[in-house]
């Protein structure tokens, strides 16, 4: 039996009303396709200013006092990919040292938690402090540096091995004004943000 013409015939004769319905009814007849999803391309991120690869974000920081003590800032800038981000702040009355600590703090602040991060500073009494281990020898030490010298700054070592322990911090120390550029970048955001108005008071400066 030739059952395409008998299902011709059948068609043509149904009224035109009916058409819209038949039609509808063979569409479900019809074997359903599986779909398969492309793969979607992941862009890598950019190249960071100072080429490291992975997820590593890339900070530069520093701190400004004009005098020691006297008003101060600090300045940040964080790269994470084709993010950038820069801070700072001003203080009424603090030292060199703490805007130095505070510009590192302030960043590794911002980041959200198990960061990997690869930290530049031009203070050696940071970086060294931290790669040396003194700073946790001073705070296992109830923050005496030795047995006649309390050591400078608890509030803040105690903030930034804090920090430390959340994020994968690597402290390098670069030379400063070297030509670095984004920490010359920093240099000029803190000392912008000594000069600045409504600075902030120093909450742990004991000066």
């Amino acid at each position: 039996m030739d059952y395409k013409n008998k299902i011709m015939t059948e068609v043509e004769a149904l009224p035109e009303s009916l058409l819209p319905e038949l039609l509808s009814y063979v569409k479900t007849l019809q074997p359903k396709v599986a779909v398969t999803k492309s793969k979607l391309t992941i862009k890598p991120k950019s190249p960071s200013l100072s080429s490291v690869a992975g997820d590593t974000i890339i900070i530069y920081t520093d701190g400004a006092c004009t005098g020691n003590p006297g008003k101060g800032g600090y300045g940040a800038v964080i790269i994470d990919g084709d993010r950038r981000e820069e801070l700072s702040a001003g203080y009424k009355l603090t030292t060199n040292n703490r805007m130095e600590m505070m510009g590192a703090i302030a960043a590794l602040e911002s980041l959200k938690s198990n960061s990997k991060v690869k930290l530049h500073s031009d203070s050696k009494y940071i970086v060294d402090a931290v790669v040396k281990g003194w700073a946790k020898k001073w705070q296992a030490n109830g923050w005496r540096r030795n047995a006649k010298e309390m050591a400078k700054n608890p509030d803040l070592w105690q903030e930034l091995l804090d920090l430390c322990k959340i994020h994968d911090v690597e402290f390098v120390w670069v030379k400063a004004h070297a030509g670095i550029a984004e920490n010359e970048k920093c240099d000029r955001l803190a000392v912008a943000a000594a000069h600045g108005s409504n600075l902030i008071t120093d909450q742990g400066y004991a000066g």
